[in-house]
């Protein structure tokens, strides 16, 4: 095996010692309040003790799921160096939960005499938490059929249909607004949840604007002034955030995480981070190149430029590099830039130009196949390019839904190829290779090396694969149940990227050349001012108008919504399927009050290699370069990366498996945020180091054809 696997974690609790504390402390509550000098709270010391005795008859009911969880999950880790799999994710997210909880208790049993203490906002604390304890309940007994279906160390339901449409139906139904207001992010690391809170409330807020005749820049501003009643009203806002994400509208999603690309904020980014000698995108046309055959370089083969869906066309690239190398100024390369002129340092008299590097760098950008550019992921490149010393290419390759399968990976695939011909123009010799990506330019990757592999050319010389997604299905998994509570990928988003990659719906547009994610921007920001000023009157209107509540009825009517979403979750009924999913008697979790529109993935092409590779037959990955994958204990796409690289180490491939705790899906996109988020962008860029500095004779210089 390659580097040493390994978690990036504190030690584990022991659950019995945390049941135990919940015990005390929820009884404890129950003394002060049920006991002979009762206080005069009225109705709210009556719905704390209701939800306190809750809260213990679920950490009564949980403790011996957990026990038996942390007998068995340790069998479905990659190895003993590397604990990490979702069910422990789930136990984890579980004693989260209740370390809040005790936290709540503690502090309501000893404060409730301070005049100061605020009953109404402690009680709908806790019943947050006890609405979130008891979702997470009936997702640990999800994971306890998953665990008796599936055999020992499998973390997937791949033969049982019948049972991943149950689990897709299950969700579809179960109330999720609790995980996305007061109980947003508690799973993850503290410096997380302040940023989390922004993109939800970002989320709705744009969600209430989106569709109206403004522009897309006035659209986020606009949705800036009207998010005041989302900050104060938590439950309001994991209603609407449950609303949005039940009933996606695609469209809706890409624009905006598209806003990432906007000036503005990537201007910032680009303030904050490194500064490069080298930034500029390129656009390459759609000519064939010849390489030679990795088995006999005095033979080559043709590779053909993308044609699927609507034939020839060009390839978009960005080009970074932390310093000017040879070739990079030549007018060769700089004739096919996007920007007039590009912007290289070669006019300051202390820039030196470098020799070529050894290494170079092919970056696939994350999005779900559907969102963002290497504009959006800049900033991490820059840090790359630096920490390394390597030029970094970034493929900006056509957005589903429409550019499905195979356009993506033909454009990816058709970059790898231009580079090994032209490294000369990058700035690099080529002697080593490695691709990298995250997400779904994880999956970009791997499925680029296999076509490598299937083309007969020279494959990269490794991969580094962050949170890579290895099965683009709604198979079920421990892991993916994470969805049900994840603001970042809940299902629904994940089926429609899904979909929208595979062809569903498919829309034929062929993109204009050489047009930006955002080409409006110059539109939007004439339009700024008056977005602005209504804006501020919505804004403002939302607190004075009593038809759309004051911060206290929006309080009162949440509490009314929660209220009748419990009641609602002894009359919900999970639609019919063909494996039922059973809870035990006396226990259902609560149901939402609109079911979501989830559609199975059942598309043929879902199963295709090269699009799950998780799938691919062993002789389509053999020969694979080292694979280095960086996973995320709280991603839902844990469990691909813990099957993918079980796979590739069964087949006797080169693997290693690091995961990272307390991180969210996309952690790369989320620099210096956080201590933890350092962490793991370090482990990232030390992947890649191993990839340029292993030993094994270097690959000689591919010259153009």
């Amino acid at each position: 095996m390659l580097s040493q696997n390994r978690t990036i974690a504190a030690p584990e609790m022991d659950h019995k010692v945390v049941f135990a504390t919940l015990e005390k402390v929820c009884q404890d509550n129950i003394s002060v309040f049920c006991g002979p000098s009762r206080l005069p709270h009225g109705t709210a010391v009556e719905r704390l003790v209701t939800c306190v005795k809750q809260i213990q008859e679920h950490g009564r009911a949980l403790e011996p799921i957990v026990t038996s969880f942390t007998a068995v999950y340790h069998h479905y880790d990659f190895d003993a160096q590397t604990p990490g799999n979702g069910y422990r994710t789930l136990v984890k997210v579980l004693e989260a939960c209740l370390l809040h909880i005790i936290h709540k208790a503690r502090y309501i049993a000893s404060s409730y005499s301070n005049p100061f203490f605020r009953v109404d906002h402690n009680t709908s604390e806790m019943e947050a938490y006890c609405s979130a304890l008891c979702q997470l309940r009936a997702l640990l007994h999800l994971a306890q059929q998953l665990i008796n279906d599936n055999d020992c160390g499998q973390l997937y339901s791949l033969q049982d249909e019948d049972l991943s449409r149950s689990f897709v139906q299950e969700y579809s139904s179960m109330h999720k607004a609790c995980f996305y207001g007061r109980c947003l992010g508690f799973q993850y690391s503290p410096s997380i949840r302040p940023f989390l809170q922004t993109v939800v409330i970002s989320m709705v807020s744009y969600g209430e604007t989106y569709g109206k005749q403004q522009s897309g820049f006035g659209t986020a501003a606009l949705s800036l002034l009207t998010s005041g009643k989302y900050v104060i009203d938590p439950e309001l806002r994991g209603a609407e955030f449950e609303r949005i994400t039940q009933n996606l509208d695609m469209q809706f999603w890409k624009s905006f995480w598209n806003l990432t690309e906007s000036g503005l904020l990537s201007g910032f980014n680009r303030i904050a981070s490194k500064q490069v000698q080298v930034n500029f995108t390129m656009t390459v046309p759609p000519v064939t190149l010849r390489l030679p055959l990795a088995s006999d370089p005095r033979l080559s083969v043709t590779v053909s430029p993308p044609i699927a869906h609507w034939g020839p066309g060009p390839v978009h690239m960005r080009l970074i590099s932390y310093e000017l190398r040879e070739g990079q100024d030549s007018e060769e390369l700089l004739v096919l830039s996007r920007t007039k002129p590009p912007p290289i340092s070669t006019h300051l008299p202390w820039v030196q130009k470098q020799p070529r590097s050894p290494w170079l760098l092919i970056h696939f950008h994350g999005g779900g196949f559907v969102a963002q550019t290497s504009k959006s992921h800049e900033n991490y490149l820059r840090s790359w390019s630096k920490e390394l010393n390597v030029p970094v290419l970034s493929v900006d390759y056509s957005l589903s839904p429409e550019a499905p399968f195979p356009r993506a990976l033909e454009e990816c695939f058709y970059a790898y190829c231009w580079a090994l011909n032209n490294c000369h123009l990058l700035g690099s010799t080529a002697e080593r290779v490695c691709l990298a990506g995250d997400s779904a330019g994880g999956n970009l990757c791997i499925t680029v090396s296999m076509k490598a592999i299937s083309t007969g050319i020279r494959i990269p010389d490794g991969i580094m694969a962050a949170y890579p997604a290895t099965l683009l299905t709604t198979d079920a998994s421990p892991s993916r149940l994470l969805t049900l509570i994840d603001p970042l990928l809940p299902l629904g988003v994940l089926t429609k990227c899904i979909n929208a990659y595979a062809g569903i719906d498919y829309q034929t547009v062929q993109p204009a050349m050489g047009s930006s994610t955002l080409s409006t921007l110059s539109r939007d920001t004439a339009m700024l001012l008056s977005d602005l000023t209504q804006g501020a009157s919505n804004w403002i209107q939302s607190f004075l108008d009593p038809r759309r509540t004051s911060g206290r009825s929006l309080s009162r009517s949440s509490s009314q919504r929660q209220t009748e979403t419990h009641k609602m979750s002894n009359q919900a009924s999970v639609p019919n399927s063909g494996a039922q999913l059973c809870y035990p008697q006396g226990f259902e979790p609560l149901r939402s009050e609109c079911l979501a529109m989830v559609d199975p993935t059942s598309c043929p092409v879902i199963k295709n290699p090269f699009v799950s590779p998780l799938l691919a037959p062993n002789s389509m990955l053999k020969g694979l370069p080292p694979v280095h994958i960086v996973a995320s204990a709280l991603d839902a796409l844990l469990d691909d990366s813990v099957m993918f690289a079980k796979k590739l180490r069964d087949m006797g491939q080169p693997v290693s498996l690091t995961v990272a705790k307390d991180l969210p899906h996309g952690f790369l996109s989320l620099p210096q945020l956080s201590k933890e988020t350092d962490v793991a962008a370090e482990v990232c860029i030390a992947r890649i180091r191993e990839v340029f500095e292993q030993e094994h004779p270097p690959h000689d210089l591919v010259e153009e054809t």
